[in-house]
């Protein structure tokens, strides 16, 4: 029949629109069966995309598990790239990126900003973490949606330029964009919000400059470093 697909063959472009409508309609009988509710739907399209940005990775490698050409981006343009994190290839970088202040604040769990370490996050199924890439392939930060709720379409974002020497130089800016992007467009939210420490006023310009308003000030929420902070939240909507 044209437009199927053989088991085991890998399609070399973009799908026909038979096959889709094929796999999404047996899984929507299986899955109706099984009593999936709107919700349980939302988390396996998220799960499945998950999927999709590891094996970006994953599917360019040998057999002895090294890898041997570039991972396909997820989503980019002229100045960078983001793609699905790897365990293995990229659990080394990011913990070296978080030795410093700023790079600390990256994985700090909500407004309580206790530490959280990279297998703690990636073993939560409602994260999603991508890599900050350049044009040639270096990697010089990270991106992630930490508790994702399907049911309310929410996330708090998370984004690290983890490499000093890149920093203030516009990519933050940029890799922000793209994931809020994905954010929205791929995995559906709605609602997608930050909190920081009231006394990163650069991190609170750039996303004011990127949409996001202040929700709230919770006052001398954390004693870090000899002293309380305040901790404020922001987000931004998908209208």
């Amino acid at each position: 029949m044209q437009g199927a697909l053989e088991p085991g063959s890998r399609p070399s472009g973009r799908l026909p629109d038979l096959a889709i409508e094929t796999v999404a309609r047996g899984f929507f009988r299986e899955a109706d069966r099984y009593g999936f509710s709107q919700a349980d739907f939302l988390r396996f399209i998220n799960s499945v995309l998950g999927l999709s940005m590891a094996s970006t990775v994953s599917k360019a490698r040998g057999i002895d598990g090294a890898r041997t050409v570039a991972a396909e981006p997820l989503i980019g343009d002229e100045r960078v790239t983001i793609r699905g994190f790897d365990r293995v290839t990229d659990s080394a970088t990011l913990l070296e990126w978080l030795e410093d202040d700023a790079g600390a604040q990256f994985l700090r769990a909500g407004t309580n900003m206790h530490p959280v370490t990279p297998d703690q996050v990636l073993a939560d199924s409602s994260n999603v973490l991508g890599m900050i890439m350049l044009p040639d392939g270096t990697p010089v930060g990270a991106t992630a949606f930490l508790h994702i709720d399907h049911e309310h379409r929410k996330a708090e974002m998370r984004k690290l330029i983890g490499n000093p020497a890149m920093r203030g130089q516009g990519l933050g800016k940029a890799a922000t964009r793209m994931w809020l992007a994905f954010g929205f467009r791929t995995l559906g939210l709605h609602k997608i919000y930050i909190t920081t420490l009231n006394t990163n006023l650069r991190n609170v310009r750039l996303n004011e400059a990127l949409g996001f308003r202040l929700e709230g000030i919770l006052h001398d929420e954390v004693y870090l470093d000899g002293r309380y902070h305040d901790v404020l939240r922001m987000a931004v909507w998908n209208e």
